[in-house]
């Protein structure tokens, strides 16, 4: 989706980097050994999720018109935080789940996923690594099954938007991937591609790095 300025705003309403303004990044160049643990973000980080975000808000506003509700936005995000207080986030929750599983089996490996990859299959000394995503938890695991990432992550280190209580800026999902992976939160690093993962990762204490920056390296 483009803004009225010409800049690239990316759907579901999350800002990319070049919308995110000044948040706080660990320094250039970045050496992953130095870090205890790395938690990366899924989508637009390690793979892109085949997923028309544009669907799955319609797909979640038939869901409030089921149930004869009044949604209090047409923003995707919004409707699942609100979804709760209208009696209805389970089947919300599904609306959009049923896309983000499709969109996993179809999804399309990243150059940082790739690397994640090369590094196993070389034989890379690299610190243990989990996932921390606002997609549900079964399309992150769809996804690194399909691209062959289970031999880089931490299976009891993936984290959904539904393994814990909130979601991410919320910091809680960060924090429960980093106690996963057995490091202290400032000891670990944070990768993602978005504000939403920089904002989640200041609110955590865990340092944060542009998934644009490793790639760059």
């Amino acid at each position: 989706m483009t803004a009225d300025d010409g800049r690239t705003v990316e759907t579901g309403g999350d800002a990319p980097k070049s919308a995110a303004g000044t948040v706080p990044s660990v320094d250039r160049p970045i050496d992953l050994a130095a870090y205890d643990a790395v938690v990366y973000d899924l989508d637009g980080t390690l793979v892109e999720l085949a997923v028309d975000w544009g669907a799955v808000a319609e797909s979640v506003l038939e869901v409030y018109a089921e149930h004869a509700m009044i949604p209090p936005t047409d923003e995707l995000w919004g409707l699942l935080e609100a979804a709760g207080d209208y009696g209805i986030r389970d089947p919300v929750e599904e609306a959009i789940a049923v896309h983000e599983r499709s969109g996993a089996r179809e999804s399309v490996l990243l150059p940082l996923g790739g690397r994640l990859i090369e590094s196993v299959e070389d034989g890379r000394e690299s610190p243990p690594a989990g996932v921390c995503s606002l997609n549900c938890e079964e399309a992150c695991r769809v996804a690194v099954e399909t691209h062959g990432l289970g031999d880089a992550l931490d299976p009891d280190a993936i984290v959904g938007r539904d393994t814990v209580d909130t979601h991410k800026p919320d910091p809680e999902s960060v924090l429960a991937a980093v106690e996963r992976l057995g490091a202290d939160p400032a000891r670990a690093l944070f990768v993602g591609d978005s504000r939403r993962d920089a904002v989640a990762a200041k609110r955590a204490g865990v340092p944060f790095a542009w998934a644009a920056d490793l790639i760059d390296r």
